[in-house]
């Protein structure tokens, strides 16, 4: 489900790119964090990394971190707790790739409510794993990006 409603008013947004939809340049931390991952590795997160960039090319793109993280949106809950995060993010770990899709619409997170079309992933909440690239369906998890991209500027977030 979608975290909760801002109090204040004021809806998440993503800071995007100028008029447009003139595509954001890529953070050079992101090019030398893929470039020093492990051979195997880094074919596939530059292959989904490039999947991201072509769906949603006005996001701007930057590590967080260990994440590569695409768009950014400022929350607040009503305890008053705020910060900013992703919509989208990608990262390595040591047994598998996870791609991030931070948002929720009325059936719930997004690659929560379409696992079973993201192929043979294992999927948390808004985290989609995955070893091969071949295991995901790179076709259903652009157009949940595209989608998060969408909802997130909308105000539907989710972490």
């Amino acid at each position: 489900m979608p975290t909760e409603a801002p109090t204040d008013g004021h809806l998440p947004h993503l800071r995007r790119a100028g008029l447009g939809g003139v595509a954001m340049t890529v953070d050079s931390a992101v090019a030398d964090y893929i470039a020093a991952l492990p051979d195997g590795r880094r074919e596939i997160v530059r292959a989904v990394h490039e999947r991201i960039r072509a769906e949603v090319p006005e996001l701007d793109v930057r590590m967080w971190t260990r994440f590569i993280g695409y768009g950014t949106y400022h929350y607040r809950y009503a305890s008053g707790r705020e910060g900013d995060w992703f919509p989208v993010g990608l990262t390595n770990n040591k047994q598998y790739v996870s791609l991030y899709i931070c948002a929720a619409d009325q059936q719930g997170y997004l690659a929560e409510a379409n696992a079973e079309r993201l192929g043979r992933v294992s999927v948390g909440m808004s985290c989609i794993r995955f070893r091969r690239l071949d295991d995901l369906d790179i076709d259903v998890a652009g157009e949940l990006v595209r989608r998060a991209a969408n909802l997130v500027a909308a105000g539907r977030f989710a972490m």
